[in-house]
């Protein structure tokens, strides 16, 4: 039986002098965190910029059967805490975001295939 494909999206702002830092990391993202990316399960992953807001929109889908064990799995992985180090000085939380969230999540109120 196929699992169902979970949709996620996420929101975060970025700092406007840290755009084209962001920008080049994303262009030649380390391929071992794409690997680890793939190994927990996360297919169709892209991130947007909206400007002049200063706005990064994530979405993706999961079709793994544990999200939340393979999210500590991505936590846990040395090489992407070390890429997170890099990339998380650019990015600005949002205030509204839930307890615990660095990426605000997102309710889909609508899809179609």
């Amino acid at each position: 039986m196929q699992r169902p494909v979970q949709r996620h999206g996420q929101l975060i702002g970025i700092g406007a002098e840290a755009i084209a830092d962001y920008t080049r990391l994303h262009a030649a993202v380390w391929p071992q965190v794409l690997e680890r990316i793939t190994a927990c399960n996360i297919r169709n992953y892209s991130i947007f910029l909206k400007e002049p807001e200063n706005l990064l929109f994530a979405c993706f889908e999961y079709v793994g059967e544990d999200f939340a064990a393979d999210m500590a799995a991505m936590a846990a992985d040395p090489v992407t805490q070390e890429w997170w180090a890099v990339c998380m000085p650019l990015q600005r939380p949002l205030d509204t975001r839930a307890e615990g969230e660095w990426w605000a999540g997102m309710q889909e109120v609508f899809h179609h295939d």
